[in-house]
Protein backbone atom coordinates (compact mmCIF):
# COMPACT_ATOMS: atom_id res chain seq x y z
CA UNK A 1 0.00 0.00 0.00
CA UNK A 2 1.05 3.58 -0.50
CA UNK A 3 3.06 5.30 2.16
CA UNK A 4 1.85 8.03 4.46
CA UNK A 5 4.73 10.12 3.22
CA UNK A 6 3.97 11.49 -0.20
CA UNK A 7 6.51 10.82 -2.88
CA UNK A 8 8.77 13.85 -3.05
CA UNK A 9 10.16 14.72 -6.43
CA UNK A 10 13.12 16.99 -5.74
CA UNK A 11 15.60 17.15 -8.56
CA UNK A 12 19.15 16.90 -7.25
CA UNK A 13 22.57 16.30 -8.70
CA UNK A 14 26.10 15.81 -7.47
CA UNK A 15 27.84 16.54 -10.74
CA UNK A 16 29.21 19.82 -12.01
CA UNK A 17 26.87 19.91 -15.03
CA UNK A 18 23.39 20.56 -13.61
CA UNK A 19 20.78 18.40 -15.38
CA UNK A 20 17.49 19.68 -16.69
CA UNK A 21 14.37 18.87 -14.67
CA UNK A 22 10.90 18.20 -15.97
CA UNK A 23 7.80 17.00 -14.06
CA UNK A 24 9.89 15.67 -11.16
CA UNK A 25 12.17 13.68 -13.43
CA UNK A 26 15.85 14.34 -14.15
CA UNK A 27 17.27 14.75 -17.64
CA UNK A 28 20.99 14.70 -18.34
CA UNK A 29 23.37 13.33 -20.95
CA UNK A 30 20.52 12.69 -23.33
CA UNK A 31 18.56 10.49 -20.91
CA UNK A 32 15.58 11.10 -18.61
CA UNK A 33 15.02 9.10 -15.43
CA UNK A 34 11.88 9.23 -13.23
CA UNK A 35 12.02 7.40 -9.88
CA UNK A 36 9.08 6.45 -7.64
CA UNK A 37 8.98 4.65 -4.28
CA UNK A 38 6.03 2.90 -2.61
CA UNK A 39 6.00 1.50 0.92
CA UNK A 40 4.34 -1.87 1.37
CA UNK A 41 3.67 -4.04 4.40
CA UNK A 42 6.93 -5.97 4.08
CA UNK A 43 9.21 -3.86 1.88
CA UNK A 44 9.62 -0.73 -0.24
CA UNK A 45 9.13 -1.04 -3.97
CA UNK A 46 11.19 1.22 -6.23
CA UNK A 47 10.46 1.65 -9.91
CA UNK A 48 11.72 3.99 -12.55
CA UNK A 49 11.26 4.88 -16.17
CA UNK A 50 14.15 5.64 -18.52
CA UNK A 51 14.21 7.50 -21.80
CA UNK A 52 17.56 7.30 -23.57
CA UNK A 53 20.68 5.23 -22.93
CA UNK A 54 21.90 4.78 -19.34
CA UNK A 55 24.43 2.58 -17.57
CA UNK A 56 25.92 1.99 -14.12
CA UNK A 57 22.59 2.14 -12.27
CA UNK A 58 23.02 2.35 -8.48
CA UNK A 59 20.34 2.62 -5.79
CA UNK A 60 21.02 4.86 -2.78
CA UNK A 61 19.08 5.33 0.44
CA UNK A 62 19.10 7.61 3.48
CA UNK A 63 16.83 8.59 6.38
CA UNK A 64 16.74 12.23 5.29
CA UNK A 65 16.76 14.19 2.06
CA UNK A 66 20.42 15.22 2.28
CA UNK A 67 22.48 13.12 -0.16
CA UNK A 68 25.57 13.59 1.99
CA UNK A 69 26.06 10.40 3.98
CA UNK A 70 23.62 8.30 2.01
CA UNK A 71 24.30 4.59 1.48
CA UNK A 72 24.39 2.57 -1.69
CA UNK A 73 22.14 -0.45 -1.27
CA UNK A 74 22.26 -1.98 -4.75
CA UNK A 75 23.84 -1.94 -8.22
CA UNK A 76 21.53 -3.13 -11.00
CA UNK A 77 21.77 -3.77 -14.71
CA UNK A 78 21.14 -1.01 -17.24
CA UNK A 79 17.89 -2.63 -18.40
CA UNK A 80 16.46 -3.16 -14.89
CA UNK A 81 13.51 -0.92 -14.03
CA UNK A 82 12.59 -1.95 -10.48
CA UNK A 83 14.13 -2.83 -7.14
CA UNK A 84 12.72 -4.19 -3.87
CA UNK A 85 14.23 -2.85 -0.65
CA UNK A 86 13.48 -5.65 1.79
CA UNK A 87 15.76 -4.21 4.50
CA UNK A 88 13.63 -1.10 5.11
CA UNK A 89 12.51 -0.90 8.73
CA UNK A 90 8.75 -0.70 9.30
CA UNK A 91 7.51 2.83 9.79
CA UNK A 92 10.85 4.52 9.11
CA UNK A 93 10.85 7.20 6.39
CA UNK A 94 13.47 6.75 3.67
CA UNK A 95 14.70 8.88 0.79
CA UNK A 96 15.92 7.12 -2.36
CA UNK A 97 18.04 8.10 -5.35
CA UNK A 98 18.95 6.26 -8.53
CA UNK A 99 22.43 7.18 -9.70
CA UNK A 100 22.99 6.72 -13.43
CA UNK A 101 25.51 7.46 -16.14
CA UNK A 102 24.46 8.99 -19.45
CA UNK A 103 26.62 10.62 -22.11
CA UNK A 104 29.70 9.89 -20.03
CA UNK A 105 28.43 11.97 -17.06
CA UNK A 106 27.03 10.68 -13.77
CA UNK A 107 23.71 12.05 -12.52
CA UNK A 108 21.27 11.55 -9.66
CA UNK A 109 17.62 10.88 -10.38
CA UNK A 110 14.94 12.82 -8.58
CA UNK A 111 14.57 12.03 -4.88
CA UNK A 112 11.70 9.71 -3.96
CA UNK A 113 10.59 9.43 -0.35
CA UNK A 114 8.39 6.83 1.31
CA UNK A 115 8.19 4.55 4.31
CA UNK A 116 7.57 0.87 4.66
CA UNK A 117 4.19 0.44 6.27
CA UNK A 118 4.37 -0.62 9.88
CA UNK A 119 4.25 0.29 13.52
CA UNK A 120 7.12 2.39 14.74
CA UNK A 121 8.66 1.89 18.15
CA UNK A 122 6.82 4.86 19.62
CA UNK A 123 4.85 5.06 22.82
CA UNK A 124 1.45 6.72 22.62
CA UNK A 125 2.94 9.74 24.35
CA UNK A 126 5.70 9.99 21.74
CA UNK A 127 3.22 9.58 18.88
CA UNK A 128 0.92 12.23 20.29
CA UNK A 129 3.70 14.83 20.05
CA UNK A 130 3.19 14.86 16.25
CA UNK A 131 -0.61 14.99 16.21
CA UNK A 132 -1.50 18.58 17.19
CA UNK A 133 -3.71 20.21 16.25
CA UNK A 134 -6.50 17.89 15.20
CA UNK A 135 -9.84 18.44 13.46
CA UNK A 136 -13.13 16.53 13.54
CA UNK A 137 -15.10 15.52 10.48
CA UNK A 138 -18.14 15.93 12.70
CA UNK A 139 -21.24 13.82 12.14
CA UNK A 140 -20.80 13.05 8.44
CA UNK A 141 -20.13 9.31 8.78
CA UNK A 142 -22.22 9.13 11.93
CA UNK A 143 -25.43 10.71 10.64
CA UNK A 144 -28.40 8.42 11.06
CA UNK A 145 -30.04 7.93 7.69
CA UNK A 146 -26.87 8.23 5.63
CA UNK A 147 -23.80 10.38 5.20
CA UNK A 148 -25.64 13.45 3.93
CA UNK A 149 -28.80 13.03 6.05
CA UNK A 150 -27.83 15.73 8.55
CA UNK A 151 -27.06 18.35 5.95
CA UNK A 152 -23.38 17.92 5.14
CA UNK A 153 -22.04 17.14 1.69
CA UNK A 154 -20.40 13.78 1.13
CA UNK A 155 -16.79 13.83 2.30
CA UNK A 156 -14.23 14.33 -0.48
CA UNK A 157 -10.47 14.32 -0.92
CA UNK A 158 -10.68 18.07 -1.57
CA UNK A 159 -12.11 18.69 1.90
CA UNK A 160 -9.45 16.62 3.62
CA UNK A 161 -6.71 18.28 1.57
CA UNK A 162 -8.06 21.66 2.64
CA UNK A 163 -7.87 20.66 6.29
CA UNK A 164 -4.29 19.51 5.85
CA UNK A 165 -3.31 22.67 3.97
CA UNK A 166 -4.73 24.78 6.79
CA UNK A 167 -2.20 23.28 9.20
CA UNK A 168 -4.06 20.48 10.95
CA UNK A 169 -2.10 17.29 11.57
CA UNK A 170 -4.80 14.87 12.70
CA UNK A 171 -8.38 14.07 11.82
CA UNK A 172 -10.99 12.37 13.98
CA UNK A 173 -13.67 10.58 11.99
CA UNK A 174 -16.77 9.71 14.05
CA UNK A 175 -18.49 6.67 12.56
CA UNK A 176 -21.86 4.97 12.96
CA UNK A 177 -21.89 1.21 12.41
CA UNK A 178 -25.13 -0.29 13.74
CA UNK A 179 -27.37 1.25 11.08
CA UNK A 180 -25.21 -0.45 8.44
CA UNK A 181 -25.18 -3.87 10.13
CA UNK A 182 -27.61 -6.77 9.94
CA UNK A 183 -29.42 -8.38 12.86
CA UNK A 184 -26.27 -10.32 13.74
CA UNK A 185 -24.10 -7.17 13.72
CA UNK A 186 -22.36 -8.00 10.47
CA UNK A 187 -21.32 -4.66 8.95
CA UNK A 188 -22.20 -4.25 5.28
CA UNK A 189 -19.32 -4.48 2.85
CA UNK A 190 -20.39 -1.27 1.11
CA UNK A 191 -20.27 0.75 4.33
CA UNK A 192 -16.90 -0.68 5.32
CA UNK A 193 -15.64 0.28 1.87
CA UNK A 194 -16.92 3.85 2.27
CA UNK A 195 -15.29 4.27 5.68
CA UNK A 196 -12.09 2.86 4.20
CA UNK A 197 -12.29 5.35 1.34
CA UNK A 198 -12.55 8.30 3.73
CA UNK A 199 -9.71 6.94 5.87
CA UNK A 200 -7.66 6.71 2.69
CA UNK A 201 -8.45 10.36 1.91
CA UNK A 202 -6.84 11.23 5.22
CA UNK A 203 -4.01 8.83 4.49
CA UNK A 204 -3.33 10.48 1.15
CA UNK A 205 -3.32 13.91 2.78
CA UNK A 206 -0.76 12.76 5.37
CA UNK A 207 -2.98 13.12 8.43
CA UNK A 208 -3.00 11.01 11.56
CA UNK A 209 -6.48 9.49 11.63
CA UNK A 210 -8.77 8.38 14.45
CA UNK A 211 -11.92 6.33 13.82
CA UNK A 212 -14.39 5.29 16.48
CA UNK A 213 -17.84 3.96 17.30
CA UNK A 214 -19.72 7.22 17.83
CA UNK A 215 -23.23 7.67 19.25
CA UNK A 216 -24.52 5.14 16.72
CA UNK A 217 -28.12 5.35 17.89
CA UNK A 218 -27.31 5.24 21.60
CA UNK A 219 -27.10 1.49 22.08
CA UNK A 220 -24.00 1.65 24.31
CA UNK A 221 -25.81 2.09 27.65
CA UNK A 222 -23.59 1.54 30.73
CA UNK A 223 -25.95 -0.55 32.84
CA UNK A 224 -25.63 -4.03 34.27
CA UNK A 225 -28.75 -5.00 32.34
CA UNK A 226 -27.14 -4.07 29.02
CA UNK A 227 -23.49 -4.89 29.79
CA UNK A 228 -23.36 -8.35 28.21
CA UNK A 229 -25.21 -7.34 25.04
CA UNK A 230 -23.16 -4.19 24.56
CA UNK A 231 -19.82 -5.91 25.11
CA UNK A 232 -20.75 -8.61 22.60
CA UNK A 233 -21.54 -5.96 20.00
CA UNK A 234 -18.35 -4.02 20.75
CA UNK A 235 -16.41 -7.24 20.21
CA UNK A 236 -18.24 -8.03 16.97
CA UNK A 237 -17.83 -4.56 15.50
CA UNK A 238 -14.20 -4.03 16.48
CA UNK A 239 -13.26 -7.48 15.23
CA UNK A 240 -14.60 -6.56 11.79
CA UNK A 241 -13.14 -3.05 11.83
CA UNK A 242 -9.80 -4.34 13.09
CA UNK A 243 -9.56 -7.02 10.43
CA UNK A 244 -10.34 -4.49 7.71
CA UNK A 245 -7.56 -2.12 8.79
CA UNK A 246 -4.99 -4.54 10.27
CA UNK A 247 -2.36 -3.71 7.60
CA UNK A 248 -2.57 0.07 8.16
CA UNK A 249 0.38 1.65 9.93
CA UNK A 250 0.47 3.75 13.08
CA UNK A 251 -0.97 6.85 11.46
CA UNK A 252 -4.35 5.16 12.00
CA UNK A 253 -5.68 5.01 15.56
CA UNK A 254 -8.84 3.36 16.89
CA UNK A 255 -11.05 4.93 19.58
CA UNK A 256 -13.46 2.44 21.08
CA UNK A 257 -16.42 4.58 22.13
CA UNK A 258 -17.82 8.11 22.37
CA UNK A 259 -19.33 9.96 25.33
CA UNK A 260 -20.69 6.86 27.05
CA UNK A 261 -23.34 7.81 29.60
CA UNK A 262 -26.76 6.69 30.83
CA UNK A 263 -29.30 8.44 28.64
CA UNK A 264 -30.63 11.54 30.34
CA UNK A 265 -28.28 11.41 33.36
CA UNK A 266 -25.58 14.07 33.10
CA UNK A 267 -24.58 13.89 36.75
CA UNK A 268 -21.76 12.10 38.52
CA UNK A 269 -21.89 8.45 37.44
CA UNK A 270 -22.98 5.77 39.85
CA UNK A 271 -20.62 2.88 40.56
CA UNK A 272 -22.70 0.78 38.19
CA UNK A 273 -22.34 3.24 35.34
CA UNK A 274 -18.59 3.75 35.50
CA UNK A 275 -17.87 0.09 36.21
CA UNK A 276 -19.80 -1.00 33.14
CA UNK A 277 -18.28 1.79 31.04
CA UNK A 278 -14.80 0.71 32.09
CA UNK A 279 -15.67 -2.81 30.88
CA UNK A 280 -16.50 -1.35 27.45
CA UNK A 281 -12.96 0.06 27.24
CA UNK A 282 -11.43 -3.28 28.19
CA UNK A 283 -13.60 -5.18 25.70
CA UNK A 284 -12.56 -2.79 22.94
CA UNK A 285 -8.84 -3.26 23.65
CA UNK A 286 -9.18 -7.03 23.83
CA UNK A 287 -11.12 -7.24 20.57
CA UNK A 288 -8.67 -5.12 18.57
CA UNK A 289 -5.57 -6.88 19.91
CA UNK A 290 -7.08 -10.27 19.03
CA UNK A 291 -7.24 -9.38 15.32
CA UNK A 292 -3.43 -9.37 15.10
CA UNK A 293 -1.40 -7.81 12.33
CA UNK A 294 -0.49 -4.22 13.12
CA UNK A 295 -3.42 -4.15 15.52
CA UNK A 296 -1.31 -6.09 18.00
CA UNK A 297 0.51 -2.84 18.78
CA UNK A 298 -1.81 -0.18 17.30
CA UNK A 299 -2.32 2.94 19.38
CA UNK A 300 -5.79 2.74 20.93
CA UNK A 301 -7.91 5.45 22.53
CA UNK A 302 -10.12 4.78 25.54
CA UNK A 303 -12.54 7.25 27.12
CA UNK A 304 -13.46 8.41 30.56
CA UNK A 305 -17.12 8.46 31.57
CA UNK A 306 -19.02 10.80 29.22
CA UNK A 307 -15.55 12.13 28.26
CA UNK A 308 -15.90 14.48 31.23
CA UNK A 309 -12.53 15.54 32.67
CA UNK A 310 -13.58 15.22 36.31
CA UNK A 311 -15.23 11.83 35.80
CA UNK A 312 -12.25 10.61 33.80
CA UNK A 313 -9.84 11.74 36.51
CA UNK A 314 -11.91 10.10 39.24
CA UNK A 315 -13.32 6.93 37.71
CA UNK A 316 -11.34 5.71 34.69
CA UNK A 317 -9.77 2.29 35.13
CA UNK A 318 -7.01 2.05 32.53
CA UNK A 319 -7.48 -1.24 30.64
CA UNK A 320 -4.88 -3.94 30.81
CA UNK A 321 -3.10 -4.28 27.49
CA UNK A 322 -0.80 -6.82 25.87
CA UNK A 323 1.01 -3.95 24.13
CA UNK A 324 3.18 -1.63 26.18
CA UNK A 325 2.44 2.12 26.35
CA UNK A 326 0.04 2.05 23.37
CA UNK A 327 -3.06 3.49 25.04
CA UNK A 328 -4.37 7.05 24.98
CA UNK A 329 -7.22 8.54 27.02
CA UNK A 330 -9.81 10.87 25.50
CA UNK A 331 -11.81 13.66 27.09
CA UNK A 332 -13.97 16.45 25.63
CA UNK A 333 -14.27 20.07 26.72
CA UNK A 334 -17.23 22.42 26.25
CA UNK A 335 -17.25 24.63 29.34
CA UNK A 336 -19.09 26.87 29.96
CA UNK A 337 -22.02 25.26 28.15
CA UNK A 338 -24.08 28.42 27.78
CA UNK A 339 -21.23 30.04 25.87
CA UNK A 340 -19.96 27.09 23.82
CA UNK A 341 -23.02 25.03 22.88
CA UNK A 342 -26.28 26.61 23.98
CA UNK A 343 -27.87 27.92 20.79
CA UNK A 344 -31.27 28.60 22.35
CA UNK A 345 -30.33 32.22 22.95
CA UNK A 346 -27.40 34.63 22.83
CA UNK A 347 -27.55 35.86 26.41
CA UNK A 348 -24.08 34.48 27.15
CA UNK A 349 -21.76 35.52 24.33
CA UNK A 350 -18.66 36.94 25.99
CA UNK A 351 -15.91 34.98 27.70
CA UNK A 352 -12.75 35.35 29.72
CA UNK A 353 -10.71 38.31 30.83
CA UNK A 354 -11.55 40.25 27.67
CA UNK A 355 -15.21 40.44 28.74
CA UNK A 356 -16.58 44.00 28.64
CA UNK A 357 -19.99 43.37 30.23
CA UNK A 358 -20.35 40.76 32.97
CA UNK A 359 -24.07 40.40 32.20
CA UNK A 360 -23.13 38.62 28.97
CA UNK A 361 -20.64 36.18 30.50
CA UNK A 362 -20.61 33.25 32.90
CA UNK A 363 -18.89 33.81 36.23
CA UNK A 364 -17.10 30.44 36.07
CA UNK A 365 -15.11 28.34 33.60
CA UNK A 366 -12.78 31.18 32.66
CA UNK A 367 -9.02 30.99 31.97
CA UNK A 368 -8.00 29.71 35.39
CA UNK A 369 -10.61 26.95 35.22
CA UNK A 370 -9.41 25.87 31.78
CA UNK A 371 -5.82 25.74 33.03
CA UNK A 372 -6.81 23.71 36.08
CA UNK A 373 -8.76 21.14 34.04
CA UNK A 374 -5.91 20.62 31.60
CA UNK A 375 -3.41 20.40 34.46
CA UNK A 376 -5.57 17.70 36.04
CA UNK A 377 -5.27 15.50 32.94
CA UNK A 378 -1.56 16.17 32.64
CA UNK A 379 -0.94 15.28 36.26
CA UNK A 380 -2.77 11.97 36.38
CA UNK A 381 -2.24 10.58 32.91
CA UNK A 382 0.70 12.21 31.16
CA UNK A 383 2.97 12.67 34.17
CA UNK A 384 1.58 9.92 36.36
CA UNK A 385 1.08 7.12 33.84
CA UNK A 386 3.06 8.22 30.77
CA UNK A 387 -0.23 8.01 28.89
CA UNK A 388 -1.16 10.34 26.03
CA UNK A 389 -4.28 12.48 26.29
CA UNK A 390 -6.59 13.58 23.46
CA UNK A 391 -9.03 16.39 23.88
CA UNK A 392 -11.10 14.73 21.18
CA UNK A 393 -13.74 17.45 20.94
CA UNK A 394 -13.93 21.13 21.82
CA UNK A 395 -15.29 24.27 20.15
CA UNK A 396 -17.42 27.32 20.74
CA UNK A 397 -20.39 28.23 18.55
CA UNK A 398 -20.23 31.30 16.37
CA UNK A 399 -22.63 34.04 17.50
CA UNK A 400 -22.39 36.42 14.60
CA UNK A 401 -25.65 38.17 15.47
CA UNK A 402 -24.05 39.61 18.63
CA UNK A 403 -20.33 39.15 17.96
CA UNK A 404 -19.89 39.90 14.28
CA UNK A 405 -16.10 39.76 14.51
CA UNK A 406 -16.25 36.45 16.41
CA UNK A 407 -13.87 37.98 18.93
CA UNK A 408 -14.97 35.85 21.88
CA UNK A 409 -15.37 32.58 20.00
CA UNK A 410 -11.89 32.96 18.55
CA UNK A 411 -10.40 33.85 21.92
CA UNK A 412 -11.99 30.82 23.62
CA UNK A 413 -10.84 28.46 20.85
CA UNK A 414 -7.33 29.91 20.97
CA UNK A 415 -7.04 29.81 24.75
CA UNK A 416 -8.36 26.27 25.16
CA UNK A 417 -6.16 24.99 22.33
CA UNK A 418 -3.09 26.56 23.88
CA UNK A 419 -3.92 25.38 27.39
CA UNK A 420 -4.16 21.80 26.14
CA UNK A 421 -1.18 21.86 23.80
CA UNK A 422 1.27 23.36 26.29
CA UNK A 423 0.45 20.52 28.69
CA UNK A 424 1.03 17.80 26.10
CA UNK A 425 -2.65 17.22 25.34
CA UNK A 426 -3.70 16.84 21.68
CA UNK A 427 -6.52 19.32 20.89
CA UNK A 428 -8.98 18.06 18.24
CA UNK A 429 -11.39 20.81 17.18
CA UNK A 430 -15.07 19.88 16.71
CA UNK A 431 -16.39 20.96 13.31
CA UNK A 432 -19.99 19.92 12.65
CA UNK A 433 -19.93 21.28 9.10
CA UNK A 434 -22.26 24.28 9.10
CA UNK A 435 -20.50 27.64 9.00
CA UNK A 436 -23.25 30.17 9.73
CA UNK A 437 -24.53 31.62 13.00
CA UNK A 438 -24.72 29.16 15.91
CA UNK A 439 -22.35 26.72 14.25
CA UNK A 440 -18.82 25.39 14.76
CA UNK A 441 -17.85 24.79 11.13
CA UNK A 442 -14.61 26.13 9.69
CA UNK A 443 -14.49 24.79 6.11
CA UNK A 444 -16.72 24.62 3.07
CA UNK A 445 -17.59 20.93 3.05
CA UNK A 446 -17.86 20.75 -0.73
CA UNK A 447 -14.68 22.56 -1.78
CA UNK A 448 -12.46 22.31 1.29
CA UNK A 449 -11.95 26.08 1.28
CA UNK A 450 -11.45 27.81 4.60
CA UNK A 451 -14.51 29.83 5.67
CA UNK A 452 -13.43 31.11 9.09
CA UNK A 453 -9.72 31.66 8.52
CA UNK A 454 -9.34 33.71 11.69
CA UNK A 455 -10.51 30.86 13.91
CA UNK A 456 -8.43 28.37 11.94
CA UNK A 457 -5.29 30.47 12.35
CA UNK A 458 -5.96 30.94 16.07
CA UNK A 459 -6.27 27.19 16.61
CA UNK A 460 -3.34 26.17 14.41
CA UNK A 461 -1.00 28.80 15.78
CA UNK A 462 -1.95 27.99 19.36
CA UNK A 463 -0.68 24.43 18.83
CA UNK A 464 2.86 25.44 17.93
Amino acid sequence: MKSWISAMLIAMTLCSAAPARAQGCVTGGGATVCLTATGGTSNVQLSWTVSGAVSNLQVYRDVNSDPVGRSRIATVGSTVRAYTDATAVSGTPYWYWLKFTAGGITFDSNTAATARAGMRSLTSLQLSASMSPGWNLGNSLEAIGGETAWGNAATTQALINGVKAAGFKSIRIPVSWKQYADANDNISASWMARVTQVVNYARSAGLYTIINIHWDGGWMQPTYAQQSTVNARITKFWTQIGNNFKTYDDHLLFAGTNEVMKDGDYGTPTQEYYTVQNSFNQTFVNAVRATGGYNATRHLVVQGFNTNIDHTYNFLAVPTDTASKRLMVEVHFYDPYNFTLNDANDTIWQWGNITTNAAYAESWANESYVDAQMAKMKSRFIDGLGMAVLMGEYSALSRTSVDSAQKYRTYWDQYVTRAAYTRGIVPVYWDAGFTGNHSSGLFNRSSGAAVHSGVISAVVNAAK
